[in-house]
């Protein structure tokens, strides 16, 4: 079977050298998340690298990235299925993917559309300047919240300032458990917790909306790849109006500022939640990431 192992702190650099060579992929890819949520393994194999995810009881295997042997380690990884006794299940392909996939391995895989999971992607322009006709009702949002907060400081996340970050957010997760006891909140609140111990490592950046030493708003994001970041966590206090729409566009001009070279922010999927795809289409994405997922064909009895 393949050695995967949980990535380490340590191995952000030699991981994202392969990532950052690679076409655009989907945020699960991001070192951050692969640290941050749920048990994710991976393993260095061909000059490229292989995943394992396991989530709610299901086994999967993200594609496999990198420049070196793909289809050697595509062919490792039906082997490490067998050897397991789980289905080949392959997830966050590109249309690339899929079809490298289907010629490599001709009629094997039944390869399916994963709309849930499709990437919203902006461009940090837009969300910057909200520039236009489409982001009038954004701008409008905007200028309500700084009508209510004229004082309001955009104020840089660290690790010194992160009490004050974790108590707004600590209360934000309070709030909705209690209004919504069903609802699935776990998992984010400890990915949220060790981004936040591990704030540096990760190499996150992420700001505070501030007013009268009270934290309105937070987000958090990561590098994704060489021009685009990738949006992790973004929490405001749902009693100031306009506050989410703030932090967005304080986020991205913060970014923009400090690294020019930042051309798009990717502020991840909707998971199938239709409230969830009305809010980020309503900020106008550049273009979605769109992805699929194979399984092998003598496996589907188990799905």
């Amino acid at each position: 079977m393949i050695d995967f192992q949980r990535l380490n702190l340590s191995q952000k650099e030699k991981y994202e050298a392969v990532l950052f060579s690679c076409p655009p992929r989907g945020c699960e890819y991001s070192f951050a998340n692969l640290v941050l949520w749920g048990r994710q393994e991976a393993a260095f194999l061909h000059g490229c690298v292989a995943f394992f995810a396991h989530f709610y009881g299901r086994s999967v295997y993200p594609y496999p990235i990198g420049n070196g042997d793909r289809r050697a380690v595509l062919e490792e990884i039906l082997l490490d299925a067998k050897e397991r006794g789980i289905p080949c299940r392959l997830t966050g392909l590109t249309e690339t993917d899929r079809a490298e996939l289907a010629e490599w391995f001709p009629d094997r895989f039944l390869i399916r559309s994963s709309r849930d999971g499709f990437d919203y992607v902006y461009a940090i322009d837009d969300l910057a300047d909200l520039k236009g006709r489409k982001f009038q009702k954004k701008r409008n949002h905007v200028n309500r919240f700084r009508a209510e907060h004229p004082l309001y400081e955009v104020v840089p996340l660290t690790v010194c300032n992160m009490p004050l970050a974790q108590h707004m957010v600590n209360d934000w997760y309070h709030k909705r458990m209690k209004e919504d006891p069903e609802g699935d909140y776990l998992l984010e609140n400890l990915a949220l917790a060790r981004a936040c111990r591990n704030y540096t490592a990760l190499g996150m950046e992420g700001i505070l909306l501030m007013d009268g030493g009270e934290v309105l708003a937070v987000t958090m994001g990561s590098r994704l790849s060489p021009d685009t970041f990738d949006i992790h966590f973004e929490k405001a206090r749902e009693d100031v109006d306009g506050a989410y729409t703030a932090v967005n566009q304080e986020f991205a001009r913060y970014l923009r500022l400090k690294y020019p070279e930042a051309a798009y922010l990717d502020r991840e999927d909707d998971m199938g939640l239709e409230g969830l795809r009305k809010a980020k289409l309503s900020y106008n994405p550049h273009h979605l990431i769109e992805k699929y997922q194979a399984t092998l064909s003598e496996d589907l009895y188990d799905l």
